[in-house]
């Protein structure tokens, strides 16, 4: 019989501030969703969009997981070291006609869904412009582990997006999915705020040959007024000052039940405990989870 094939996680935050709680319950989820199964995590900074990255966040992050034990495999991966690598990547869609260029500013981008007004449009390399990928009218189906079967078309809010924003910057859409395909990411822990962009990411899985990662979409945790706890909503930097408490509040944020004799344990004891009882199935079927 082959060997049963070994699950790859990553935990994939931007530097852009601090890691807050909503950020740490997804990484503690991807991070025993890894471990229970005998796999390997890995630690990658995504810190392409420039203009929002904050000095001292990629320290601040590091030293955030390292102080709760959640030690990663391998050495930490920066998206801005495989600009190289993206640019190849868009050169080949280019040469198979998959790009074009588009010019639409803000204000003609400002409806939910792209009017396609550039695709057959003649639009000068030295024009400022975004890089678009050709869609179409296309169906993508796909079973999430926690958030059950999806179906979306690729029309709408989906079609012809943006690979390679109008400021040179690669898209988020664009560089997670080769990121993965490098790594060899075969299992997806993330919040459901992206479960909208799975369907783009798998388009373009489909386009270049690479294979879909199973994905685990956990619910986001909101604030008392029903925001999801972010930066944009001022979500604050978690105090990490008891490392015990923190990763025992998170496993019963993630819905794990630890029993409360556990509250006086160590770090290692509780992640040995998380990673033994890890039951992603308890948060099946929800998109967000309120703060208690």
């Amino acid at each position: 019989m082959p060997d049963k094939q070994t699950i790859i996680g990553r935990f994939a935050p931007s530097p852009t501030g601090p890691l807050h709680l909503g950020s740490l319950y997804t990484a503690l989820a991807s991070f025993l969703q890894a471990r229970s199964q005998q796999g390997r995590w890995l630690l990658r900074l995504d810190d392409l969009d420039t203009p929002r990255n904050r000095p001292g966040s990629v320290t601040s992050i590091l030293n955030t997981l390292d102080s709760l034990s959640l030690h990663w495999d391998g050495e930490v991966a920066y998206q801005s070291q495989q600009l190289s690598v993206y640019r190849d990547i868009l050169n080949q869609l280019i040469q198979n006609q998959y790009l074009y260029r588009c010019d639409c500013s803000r204000k003609l981008l400002a409806s939910d869904s792209y009017s396609g007004r550039c695709r057959n449009r003649d639009i000068s390399p030295d024009t400022p412009h975004a890089l678009r990928i050709k869609t179409g009218i296309r169906e993508i189906a796909f079973d999430d582990y926690l958030q059950g079967p999806i179906n979306e078309q690729l029309n709408g809010p989906h079609s012809d997006f943006i690979v390679k924003r109008k400021d040179g910057i690669i898209a988020y859409q664009f560089a997670v999915v080769i990121d993965d395909y490098l790594q060899q990411v075969n299992e997806i822990v993330r919040g459901c705020d992206l479960l909208t962009s799975t369907p783009k990411q798998i388009y373009l899985q489909q386009l270049l040959g690479y294979p879909t990662p199973r994905y685990l979409h956990v619910p986001v945790i909101i604030d008392h007024d029903g925001y999801k706890l972010s930066k944009q909503t001022l979500a604050t930097a978690v105090d990490t000052s008891i490392p015990s408490a923190v990763i025992f509040g998170l496993l019963v944020l993630l819905k794990q039940q630890p029993p409360l004799e556990l509250k006086a344990a160590s770090v290692g004891e509780l992640l040995a405990w998380g990673i033994s009882h890890w039951n992603p199935a308890a948060l099946r079927n929800q998109q967000s989870l309120a703060i208690v």
